[in-house]
């Protein structure tokens, strides 16, 4: 089977331990986790995992349904990069130097990056964008001697117009109604 990128969301409550947990599905599969980010969710007291991965269908079925059966995992999805808009934040730091240089300065407005911070030592840049675009600006800036270099996990949200979770929440309400009125 082909193996293609995958962004895995994951729901839960901010449990300590729940990060291992969901990483030693990973381990146990062999699958190297590409990304990882993890932060607050549109839904109060809800945190949201983004993690990417390369695998194949098959496999992706059976990582989501083992991260689903963790107590503490509200609910797992999976998307391709077509129902998905992500971006990536890289960080770059330049010698104030070499800032100075034209060549230095069309590269950084080329890529549509921004300067954070300018030190007499240092110079910090920023861009937002995919790992192919972060990692092509480093390749250009490093000509000039990169200082050091930092890409963040993957961000992401879903083309669908509302959020997965909350249709999953709105379901289960709809069936438990249900249930207590029979």
């Amino acid at each position: 089977m082909e193996k293609k990128l995958y962004t895995i969301t994951v729901f839960s409550e901010n449990t300590p331990g729940l990060l291992n947990q969901i990483t030693i599905v990973f381990t146990r599969r062999q699958l190297n986790i590409e990304t990882l980010s993890v932060s607050p969710s549109s839904i109060e007291g809800i945190h949201k995992f983004t993690i990417s991965v390369y695998c194949d269908a098959d496999m992706i079925e059976k990582v989501i349904k083992q991260i689903d059966k963790r107590i503490d995992v509200i609910k797992a999805y999976y998307n391709v990069d077509e129902e998905l808009v992500y971006q990536e934040i890289a960080l770059y730091k330049v010698s104030t130097e070499d800032l100075l240089d034209s060549k230095l300065e069309s590269i950084i407005r080329k890529y549509n990056a921004r300067i954070l911070e300018v030190d007499r030592v240092y110079t910090i840049i920023e861009m937002t964008g995919h790992t192919e675009e972060t990692q092509q600006l480093f390749e250009e800036l490093n000509k000039f001697n990169v200082l050091q270099f930092v890409r963040s996990g993957r961000i992401s949200i879903t083309k669908s117009p509302i959020e997965q979770l909350n249709d999953y929440l709105d379901k289960r309400e709809i069936r438990r109604k249900e249930i207590e009125g029979k």
